[in-house]
């Protein structure tokens, strides 16, 4: 069975892009290295990436090359995408998508992009864990980490780390 987990920057004051969905806060951080932790590492393991129809908007407008070539990429969208920016298939239906996933026996599911997915993912008991990377900038407003949605839940806590002057990995599991 597959586990479904988050990998998400936010900043200092809780948000993961600025209004106008600028990530240049975390882009342009100065000799962040996150051993271990990085990106590519994370990536490595996961075989199928799972997004909101914003975030891959926001991933077809940004310029460079589709990064998620040899993995399964799935967007949550009830449009249809026309001339897609790399190989992807769409879904409508939250449940009917996690027992898809949940069916999978080949590598973890990343909730890639904004708190929106990965929050109604929670609200159906479906996202297992989450890796929170801290940021010491305070960017005053913007997306937040997590919206608004009156749901309630305890994460246990599986570590918390400085990895960095700027950066604090936060990990959490949910039962």
């Amino acid at each position: 069975m597959a586990r479904i987990v988050g990998y998400i920057a936010s900043s200092l004051d809780g948000f993961i892009a600025t209004a106008d969905e600028n990530l240049d806060w975390l882009t342009q951080q100065p000799d962040l290295n996150l051993g271990e932790f990085d990106y590519r590492n994370f990536i490595a393991r996961i075989r199928t990436v799972v997004m909101g129809r914003a975030t891959y908007d926001w991933i077809e407008r940004y310029p460079g090359a589709w990064e998620y070539d040899g993995k399964r990429v799935i967007v949550v969208t009830s449009r249809p995408i026309d001339n897609p920016k790399g190989p992807l298939e769409t879904r409508s239906d939250i449940p009917a998508l996690i027992a898809e996933l949940r069916a999978l026996d080949d590598g973890d599911v990343w909730m890639l992009g904004g708190g929106k997915l990965q929050m109604t993912f929670m609200q159906q008991g479906a996202l297992d864990e989450i890796e929170i990377y801290i940021i010491s900038e305070i960017i005053g407003g913007g997306i937040p980490l997590f919206p608004p949605t009156g749901l309630r839940s305890t994460g246990k806590l599986i570590s918390a780390q400085a990895l960095h002057s700027s950066c604090a990995r936060l990990h959490y599991s949910f039962d």
